[in-house]
């Protein structure tokens, strides 16, 4: 009895388990479909952001060298002052010059005197050879001297220029308003011919330069809004802020470098503040105007191997994975460039959850 009563417990048992089987099969098959938010996509104008690495220069950036060897007697100016057109920044110890100055000026005095006397002998010589007494040759002779110390005076005369000149290196003065860089040498310091005083920085107006690929360039050519896109560009500074004032751009090249394909350009900044120094680095950020540009949110863009990827919707609700060209990335978008229409649904978001051939409940979205 105890046999035939476990018997018919085991059998109840097998008949629970496979009633319960066969209704969680149709429980899971009769569940509905998973909800997921699907937007269309559609064309918008907006503005397209570019980001390119700038170098920053002053628009005149002057290294002031000795012309001449000697002392350094004098500095007069200090490391970062702000100078003027015409100011007087340093002094070279200035007696050699002074010296060859004074012994050019004696020699073409000289000169003038030596001349004076033949000139004034020519004149008797003419005379005699007038009267006859003595005969022309000897006029000849006169006048081929003075000839010979006239241009000797000549000589002389421009020694004397360069030893002015050479008296004027002894003094050098600001070549424009600007920032004087560092001093590398002090006062009392041995300069030989060429050696560099310092470097003056006229920093009201700084240039950006940066280069655009040989595609961006013609791309920028063709639009036919290249005023636009050049008129007003923004500057972000090492420290990510975004620079106050707005600048422009000019073309600075006029060849495409062979090497890296890009052409070179340079953008003008002004500044009044002079926070932009000679040496510094940015980021040139140039807005370009796109007209009709398809836009899709990142949330809904998956990538495999750098390329992007969507969940699309057949007419079945049923999904699809589909590739795409995504370009510039706008905020919290990407440009699409090809693989998709206004036509095509896509999932919004979830995409994690997501496999394909599955079908879905969609859920329309607006973004």
């Amino acid at each position: 009895m105890n046999i035939r009563f476990g018997i018919l417990a085991l059998s109840g048992m097998l008949l629970w388990i496979s009633c319960n089987t066969e209704r969680g099969v149709h429980g899971a098959n009769d569940a509905p479909p998973k909800k997921y938010p699907v937007i269309t996509l559609h064309h918008s104008d907006t503005i397209l952001s570019l980001h390119y690495v700038a170098d920053i220069a002053a628009c005149k950036n002057i290294e002031l060298h000795a012309r001449i060897p000697g002392i350094l007697d004098k500095i007069y100016v200090d490391e970062g002052q702000f100078v003027k057109k015409g100011q007087l920044l340093f002094k070279i110890n200035d007696e050699e010059a002074r010296i060859n100055l004074d012994q050019a000026s004696a020699a073409l005095k000289s000169a003038i005197a030596d001349c004076r006397i033949t000139e004034v002998e020519l004149s008797r010589t003419r005379s005699l050879v007038e009267k006859k007494i003595v005969s022309s040759s000897e006029l000849d002779l006169v006048q081929a001297r003075l000839d010979a110390q006239k241009a000797k005076a000549e000589e002389v005369a421009a020694a004397k220029a360069a030893a002015v000149t050479r008296l004027s290196y002894t003094k050098i003065y600001a070549p424009f308003d600007g920032i004087i860089d560092r001093l590398p040498l002090k006062e009392g310091s041995l300069l030989i011919n060429g050696s560099l005083l310092t470097t003056v920085s006229e920093i009201h107006n700084m240039f950006a330069y940066f280069k655009l690929s040989e595609q961006e360039y013609i791309s920028f050519m063709q639009s036919g809004n290249e005023d636009t896109v050049y008129k007003d560009v923004s500057l972000l500074l090492a420290d990510g802020s975004l620079y106050p004032y707005k600048g422009k751009v000019v073309r600075a090249e006029s060849e495409i470098d062979e090497n890296t394909g890009s052409i070179a350009f340079r953008a003008s900044f002004p500044n009044p503040d002079k926070l932009l120094k000679h040496g510094a680095t940015g980021t040139l950020v140039i807005s370009q105007p796109l007209k009709n540009a398809l836009l899709i949110p990142q949330k809904s863009v998956f990538e495999i191997q750098d390329k992007s990827y969507v969940y699309v919707l057949d007419k079945d609700n049923k999904v699809t994975v589909r590739n795409f060209v995504a370009g510039q990335r706008l905020g919290q978008y990407y440009l699409v460039l090809s693989g998709l229409s206004e036509r095509d649904r896509i999932i919004y978001e979830g995409v994690q959850t997501l496999r394909e051939g599955v079908i879905i409940q969609p859920e329309n979205s607006i973004l």
